[in-house]
Protein backbone atom coordinates (compact mmCIF):
# COMPACT_ATOMS: atom_id res chain seq x y z
CA UNK A 1 0.00 0.00 0.00
CA UNK A 2 1.92 2.83 -1.26
CA UNK A 3 1.79 6.26 0.71
CA UNK A 4 1.29 9.93 -1.21
CA UNK A 5 3.67 12.57 0.05
CA UNK A 6 1.29 15.58 -0.21
CA UNK A 7 3.14 17.82 1.64
CA UNK A 8 0.98 17.90 4.84
CA UNK A 9 3.07 16.55 8.29
CA UNK A 10 1.29 14.52 10.13
CA UNK A 11 2.17 12.12 13.04
CA UNK A 12 0.81 9.02 12.97
CA UNK A 13 3.51 6.87 11.60
CA UNK A 14 5.43 7.49 15.06
CA UNK A 15 2.09 5.92 17.36
CA UNK A 16 3.77 2.69 17.25
CA UNK A 17 7.22 3.69 18.14
CA UNK A 18 6.58 6.64 20.24
CA UNK A 19 4.29 4.34 22.88
CA UNK A 20 6.88 2.11 23.44
CA UNK A 21 9.06 4.39 24.23
CA UNK A 22 7.28 6.81 26.00
CA UNK A 23 6.23 3.84 28.48
CA UNK A 24 9.53 2.37 28.74
CA UNK A 25 10.90 5.72 29.59
CA UNK A 26 7.72 6.47 32.21
CA UNK A 27 7.98 2.96 33.71
CA UNK A 28 11.83 3.28 34.24
CA UNK A 29 11.55 6.57 35.91
CA UNK A 30 8.46 5.60 37.87
CA UNK A 31 9.78 1.76 38.82
CA UNK A 32 13.50 2.79 39.62
CA UNK A 33 12.62 6.17 41.46
CA UNK A 34 10.06 4.03 43.59
CA UNK A 35 12.72 1.48 44.59
CA UNK A 36 15.55 4.17 45.22
CA UNK A 37 13.06 5.81 47.57
CA UNK A 38 11.73 2.74 49.52
CA UNK A 39 15.18 1.82 50.11
CA UNK A 40 16.31 5.17 51.15
CA UNK A 41 13.54 5.39 52.88
CA UNK A 42 14.00 2.23 55.50
CA UNK A 43 17.75 3.39 56.15
CA UNK A 44 19.95 1.65 53.74
CA UNK A 45 23.01 2.83 53.01
CA UNK A 46 24.50 4.79 49.49
CA UNK A 47 25.80 1.14 47.87
CA UNK A 48 23.05 -0.66 49.04
CA UNK A 49 20.53 1.85 47.27
CA UNK A 50 22.75 1.85 44.26
CA UNK A 51 22.77 -1.82 43.61
CA UNK A 52 19.33 -1.80 44.08
CA UNK A 53 18.59 0.73 41.40
CA UNK A 54 21.14 -0.91 39.01
CA UNK A 55 19.61 -4.42 38.98
CA UNK A 56 16.05 -2.69 38.70
CA UNK A 57 17.42 -0.68 35.36
CA UNK A 58 18.51 -3.63 33.83
CA UNK A 59 15.92 -6.33 35.21
CA UNK A 60 12.94 -3.63 33.85
CA UNK A 61 14.53 -2.81 30.63
CA UNK A 62 14.69 -6.87 29.76
CA UNK A 63 11.55 -7.11 30.96
CA UNK A 64 10.26 -4.47 28.83
CA UNK A 65 11.70 -5.70 25.83
CA UNK A 66 10.70 -9.40 26.57
CA UNK A 67 6.80 -7.67 27.05
CA UNK A 68 6.86 -5.68 24.13
CA UNK A 69 8.07 -7.98 21.48
CA UNK A 70 5.57 -10.88 22.57
CA UNK A 71 2.90 -8.48 22.99
CA UNK A 72 3.35 -7.13 19.38
CA UNK A 73 4.38 -10.57 17.98
CA UNK A 74 0.94 -10.97 18.61
CA UNK A 75 -0.69 -8.44 16.90
CA UNK A 76 1.69 -8.93 14.10
CA UNK A 77 0.48 -12.68 14.08
CA UNK A 78 -2.94 -11.88 13.87
CA UNK A 79 -2.54 -8.86 11.39
CA UNK A 80 -0.61 -11.90 9.36
CA UNK A 81 -3.78 -14.25 9.78
CA UNK A 82 -5.81 -11.56 8.57
CA UNK A 83 -3.86 -10.79 5.89
CA UNK A 84 -3.48 -14.43 4.62
CA UNK A 85 -7.88 -14.89 5.39
CA UNK A 86 -8.28 -12.21 2.94
CA UNK A 87 -6.15 -13.11 0.55
CA UNK A 88 -8.39 -16.47 0.57
CA UNK A 89 -11.11 -15.01 0.40
CA UNK A 90 -9.85 -12.81 -2.88
CA UNK A 91 -9.06 -15.03 -4.80
CA UNK A 92 -12.30 -17.77 -4.22
CA UNK A 93 -14.83 -14.99 -4.50
CA UNK A 94 -13.61 -11.74 -5.82
CA UNK A 95 -16.82 -10.94 -6.91
CA UNK A 96 -18.39 -11.23 -3.27
CA UNK A 97 -15.30 -9.71 -2.01
CA UNK A 98 -16.03 -6.15 -4.68
CA UNK A 99 -19.70 -6.22 -3.13
CA UNK A 100 -18.67 -5.97 0.39
CA UNK A 101 -16.08 -3.41 -0.68
CA UNK A 102 -18.64 -1.59 -1.88
CA UNK A 103 -20.82 -1.64 1.09
CA UNK A 104 -18.45 -0.22 3.11
CA UNK A 105 -18.43 2.60 1.09
CA UNK A 106 -21.82 2.79 0.80
CA UNK A 107 -22.37 2.77 4.67
CA UNK A 108 -19.80 6.04 4.74
CA UNK A 109 -21.88 7.66 2.53
CA UNK A 110 -21.07 7.25 -1.27
CA UNK A 111 -24.14 6.45 -3.53
CA UNK A 112 -24.34 3.05 -4.45
CA UNK A 113 -23.30 3.56 -8.05
CA UNK A 114 -19.85 5.43 -7.76
CA UNK A 115 -19.49 2.96 -4.44
CA UNK A 116 -18.97 0.34 -6.92
CA UNK A 117 -17.21 1.87 -9.50
CA UNK A 118 -14.52 2.61 -6.70
CA UNK A 119 -14.50 -0.62 -5.40
CA UNK A 120 -13.85 -2.12 -8.55
CA UNK A 121 -10.99 0.30 -9.28
CA UNK A 122 -9.45 -0.15 -6.19
CA UNK A 123 -9.63 -4.00 -6.81
CA UNK A 124 -8.21 -3.41 -9.77
CA UNK A 125 -4.94 -1.34 -8.42
CA UNK A 126 -4.31 -3.51 -5.23
CA UNK A 127 -7.49 -5.51 -4.26
CA UNK A 128 -5.87 -7.21 -0.92
CA UNK A 129 -4.12 -3.57 0.06
CA UNK A 130 -7.69 -1.74 -0.28
CA UNK A 131 -9.77 -5.00 1.96
CA UNK A 132 -6.72 -4.55 4.43
CA UNK A 133 -7.16 -0.95 4.75
CA UNK A 134 -10.73 -0.33 4.70
CA UNK A 135 -12.43 -3.47 5.99
CA UNK A 136 -9.67 -4.48 8.39
CA UNK A 137 -8.40 -1.24 9.38
CA UNK A 138 -4.73 -2.66 8.31
CA UNK A 139 -2.59 0.24 7.49
CA UNK A 140 1.26 0.36 6.61
CA UNK A 141 1.73 2.93 9.27
CA UNK A 142 0.14 1.37 12.04
CA UNK A 143 1.47 -2.46 10.88
CA UNK A 144 2.81 -3.96 14.44
CA UNK A 145 6.70 -3.99 14.16
CA UNK A 146 8.04 -5.99 17.23
CA UNK A 147 11.65 -5.40 17.01
CA UNK A 148 11.00 -1.86 16.95
CA UNK A 149 9.11 -2.02 19.84
CA UNK A 150 11.11 -3.86 21.81
CA UNK A 151 14.57 -1.79 21.07
CA UNK A 152 12.28 1.63 21.99
CA UNK A 153 10.92 0.09 24.80
CA UNK A 154 13.98 -1.16 26.26
CA UNK A 155 16.38 1.88 24.86
CA UNK A 156 13.87 4.18 26.55
CA UNK A 157 13.22 2.43 30.04
CA UNK A 158 17.14 2.35 31.13
CA UNK A 159 17.45 6.30 30.03
CA UNK A 160 14.45 6.67 32.44
CA UNK A 161 15.80 4.52 35.05
CA UNK A 162 19.48 6.25 34.78
CA UNK A 163 18.09 9.47 36.18
CA UNK A 164 17.02 8.70 39.32
CA UNK A 165 20.05 6.53 39.80
CA UNK A 166 22.04 9.64 39.31
CA UNK A 167 20.79 11.01 41.67
CA UNK A 168 21.58 8.79 44.09
CA UNK A 169 24.66 8.48 43.03
CA UNK A 170 25.03 12.31 44.21
CA UNK A 171 22.98 13.30 46.29
CA UNK A 172 23.61 13.76 49.99
CA UNK A 173 22.55 10.79 51.64
CA UNK A 174 20.27 12.52 54.26
CA UNK A 175 18.50 13.96 51.26
CA UNK A 176 18.37 11.41 48.72
CA UNK A 177 14.58 9.71 50.01
CA UNK A 178 13.08 13.17 49.60
CA UNK A 179 15.18 14.45 46.43
CA UNK A 180 14.52 11.51 44.40
CA UNK A 181 10.78 12.09 44.01
CA UNK A 182 11.02 15.61 43.35
CA UNK A 183 13.30 15.03 40.23
CA UNK A 184 11.60 12.45 39.36
CA UNK A 185 8.09 14.38 39.26
CA UNK A 186 9.71 16.81 37.09
CA UNK A 187 11.35 14.48 34.66
CA UNK A 188 8.03 12.94 34.48
CA UNK A 189 6.29 15.91 33.55
CA UNK A 190 9.17 16.83 31.19
CA UNK A 191 8.22 12.82 29.38
CA UNK A 192 5.26 13.95 29.09
CA UNK A 193 5.80 17.51 27.36
CA UNK A 194 8.08 15.61 25.16
CA UNK A 195 6.01 13.12 24.01
CA UNK A 196 2.93 15.41 23.76
CA UNK A 197 5.09 17.38 21.31
CA UNK A 198 6.48 14.45 19.50
CA UNK A 199 3.14 13.03 18.79
CA UNK A 200 1.41 16.89 18.20
CA UNK A 201 -0.69 16.62 21.01
CA UNK A 202 -1.64 19.40 23.57
CA UNK A 203 0.96 19.91 26.35
CA UNK A 204 -0.72 20.86 29.43
CA UNK A 205 -2.78 17.21 29.77
CA UNK A 206 -0.11 15.29 29.09
CA UNK A 207 2.21 16.52 31.26
CA UNK A 208 -0.32 16.61 34.28
CA UNK A 209 -1.74 13.24 33.26
CA UNK A 210 2.03 11.60 33.52
CA UNK A 211 3.33 13.30 36.80
CA UNK A 212 0.35 12.49 38.31
CA UNK A 213 0.32 8.82 37.84
CA UNK A 214 3.70 8.77 39.06
CA UNK A 215 3.27 10.42 42.71
CA UNK A 216 1.20 7.92 44.57
CA UNK A 217 3.94 5.33 43.36
CA UNK A 218 6.84 7.41 44.99
CA UNK A 219 4.25 7.91 47.99
CA UNK A 220 3.73 3.70 48.59
CA UNK A 221 6.89 2.92 48.34
CA UNK A 222 8.12 5.76 50.58
CA UNK A 223 5.78 4.66 53.42
CA UNK A 224 6.99 0.95 52.82
CA UNK A 225 9.90 1.99 53.03
CA UNK A 226 9.83 3.85 56.10
CA UNK A 227 7.61 1.57 58.34
CA UNK A 228 9.93 -1.71 57.34
CA UNK A 229 12.72 0.12 58.29
CA UNK A 230 11.29 1.32 61.77
CA UNK A 231 10.04 -2.17 62.10
CA UNK A 232 13.59 -4.20 61.57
Amino acid sequence: MSRIDHGERHLVSRVGWLRAAVLGANDGIVSTASLIVGVAAAGSDRATILLTGTAGLVAGAMSMAAGEYVSVSSQADTEAADRGREEAELALDPAGEHEELAAIYRARGVEAGLARQVAGQLMEHDALGAHLRDELGIHDAMAARPVQAALSSAASFAVGAAVPLAVALLAPPTLLAWLVPVVTLLLLAGLGAVGARTGGAPLGRATVRVAFWGAPALAVTFAIGRLVGTAV
